[in-house]
């Protein structure tokens, strides 16, 4: 069973840009416009870029940072409506992933949600959150 609803993975495959926050080593957090996708196989966000081993995001996550992911839009300025979702949990950095659902090849962040918290996903229907 999926830690996402079905209308949270169509949200999140109809979406290209996301943004990362991880924590470095001294406690500053570090929050990053990224690129992602669903891994419907591991039920992970895999998160890849230009260069990702030698960013800090992929650093602070090899040394232990716990992380938060947002996704969000705005469906209409007149009614004012946004979507969001945001994931937190457990980060992993994987140098040569063989499962990667990033839109890069090469060196990703892999996202296992443990809360996940919705708004207006599903139209009008508000938000919650959950663990996972």
């Amino acid at each position: 069973m999926s830690a996402f609803t079905d209308a949270e993975i169509e949200y999140l495959r109809g979406q290209q840009l996301g943004r990362l926050a991880s924590a470095q080593p001294n406690g500053t957090i570090q929050n990053n416009p990224v690129g992602y996708g669903y891994n419907s196989a591991l039920d992970t966000i895999d998160i890849g870029g230009h260069n990702m081993s030698a960013s800090r995001k992929f650093r602070n996550v090899e040394a232990g940072s716990v992380v938060a992911f947002v996704v969000d839009d705005i469906v209409s300025v007149s009614p004012w409506r946004v979507r969001m979702l945001e994931i937190r949990g457990t980060a992993e950095a994987l140098s040569a992933p063989a499962d990667s659902e990033a839109h890069m090849p090469g060196p990703i962040i892999r996202i296992h949600p443990r809360r996940i918290i919705s708004y207006n996903i599903v139209p009008d229907a508000g938000g919650g959150a959950r663990n996972v």
